[in-house]
This record gives structure tokens, C-alpha cells and sequence, in this order.
């Protein structure tokens, strides 16, 4: 083959790699449709739980490719959502889901939509802090990177017993590269969806937070 066709080829394959849907960009764009919406919404138009919940939904697979470290959290992040996908067929709104939580003292009962919102909600920041923390470094294993994030959006929150867990499994994350392939990206590609992400989602955690906050829950 001649250098012409060669660089021909290489030209395919990067435009490829940029177009092709990925469970990245499938993310990115659904998260920029929730805060889209929320930067546009007027004062009678509230979050449908369905919508929020279809975009959750999408991220599980980052856990599940995280493996063993995160394997609590996708657990108990794929068990939320689906008891939010569940109440949406009864409440249409996220304010709606608080305000009957709150109308029965259950917003922080073990198990109430309220609270598993609330994990949803810390699911849905950890992958922004994961994300920020491998843009910010080339290294080639993400034990440092996972550790920084865990540490800043989970760890006030759990026990002894779940932190010492998750810090031993954090010896078994993929590296750099394996993530990479198991997303079907290359660093050029998941950089730009990776910031699309941390962009998009902060509008939304933001949003979830002022819920609780105006109607004096504490963020926990």
C-alpha cells in the first residue's frame, strides 16, 4: 500500500472512531438533553423522572467496566435506578417524588425513593469526578485517579468496613487503555465525551441538590 492510501486509511479510521456510537457518546448526549432542558425550562416545567432515569440508566455500563472496585457502587446504582424506573410509572416528576416522601416523613427511610435518589444523584458525580481526575493525568494505570474520586464523592459517606473494601479493590481496575478498548475509544475520542459528560452533568447534580435543599433535606 502507498503512503497516499495508507494515510488515506489512517484519515477512515479516525473519523470512524469520532462518529461511531458508544456507550460514551450515548451518555454525553442524553445528559446534555437533561441540562438543555433544565437551562431552558420555565417556571411551571419540572423534570420528568422518566427522562432522568432513561439518561441514568445509560451510565451502569461505566461501573460494570470499572469491575471489581466499583462493583459496589454499580450494584447499588443499577438497584436505585430501577426502583426510580419503577415510581415513575406513579410520580412524573422529581419534585413529585420528594414532595410524597416528604408529606410522609419517609424521605430519609431506608429504601424511599427519596433516599435512592439521593444515590443516584452521588452515582451520577462520582463519574464526573472519575472523569475529571483521568483528563487531568496520562497515567497509565487508574488506581490514583478512581481513589481521588472515590475519596471526594463517596468515601465521607461510607463505613470503615466499605472504604477498606473499596480501597483493596482498587488494585484490580483496568488500566488506562483496557478502559479505553472496553469503551470502544481512543484517548482523542473519549476525552471530548468525557467533557461533554462533566459538563452536562453538573447542571443536573446541581439541580437534584437545590430539591433537597429547598425543602430543607439534608444532602447526605
Amino acid at each position: 500500500m502507498d503512503e497516499g492510501a495508507d494515510n488515506g486509511f489512517n484519515h477512515s479510521q479516525t473519523k470512524m472512531s469520532m462518529t461511531t456510537k458508544t456507550p460514551l457518546l450515548d451518555i454525553a448526549k442524553a445528559f446534555e438533553e437533561l441540562s438543555g432542558f433544565l437551562g431552558s425550562q420555565t417556571k411551571d416545567q419540572k423534570l420528568r423522572l422518566d427522562n432522568f432515569c432513561e439518561a441514568c440508566s445509560l451510565v451502569s455500563v461505566l461501573f460494570s467496566c470499572l469491575g471489581l472496585a466499583f462493583k459496589f457502587a454499580e450494584m447499588e446504582y443499577v438497584a436505585k435506578v430501577h426502583d426510580l424506573v419503577e415510581a415513575s410509572k406513579t410520580y412524573a416528576t422529581l419534585e413529585n417524588v420528594l414532595d410524597r416522601d416528604v408529606a410522609n416523613d419517609t424521605v430519609k427511610k431506608p429504601g424511599s425513593h427519596s433516599r435512592n435518589l439521593r444515590r443516584v444523584r452521588q452515582g451520577l458525580d462520582l463519574i464526573r469526578a472519575l472523569f475529571e481526575e483521568f483528563l487531568s493525568t496520562d497515567d497509565y494505570y487508574l488506581k490514583d485517579a478512581a481513589s481521588t474520586a472515590y475519596s471526594q464523592v463517596c468515601a465521607p459517606y461510607h463505613t470503615w468496613a466499605v472504604r477498606t473494601a473499596v480501597s483493596a479493590g482498587m488494585y484490580t481496575l483496568p488500566t488506562r487503555e483496557e478502559l479505553l478498548q472496553k469503551l470502544n475509544e481512543t484517548d482523542h475520542t473519549a476525552e471530548k465525551k468525557m467533557r461533554r459528560y462533566i459538563e452536562a452533568s453538573r447542571p443536573v447534580i446541581a439541580y437534584i441538590d437545590k430539591l433537597y435543599s429547598s425543602r430543607k433535606i439534608a444532602l447526605d
